[in-house]
């Protein structure tokens, strides 16, 4: 009668998994370097005025919204 094998036997076995590709979030990827970098500027006082702090906000998501529906359509989703 043959012997089942199985990971106690001391073989080790390789299992082949089918690679799962992410596609990129320009979006999110975008966004999170804006307020990163917005962070960073008002942290070291480089940025004070709200006024242009909210303008450099709405005009940076504005161009990672642009980015994602560009990204999209290159992409034919």
């Amino acid at each position: 009668m043959p012997r089942e094998t199985g990971p106690w036997d001391g073989i080790a076995y390789e299992v082949e998994r089918p690679r799962r590709v992410h596609r990129t979030d320009w979006m999110a990827l975008l966004s999170g370097v804006l307020f990163l970098v917005l962070g960073i500027l008002v942290v070291t006082r480089a940025l004070t005025d709200a006024l242009v702090l909210m303008g450099v906000l709405v005009l940076g998501l504005a161009f990672a919204g642009l980015v994602a529906i560009i990204a999209r359509a290159v992409r034919g989703k």
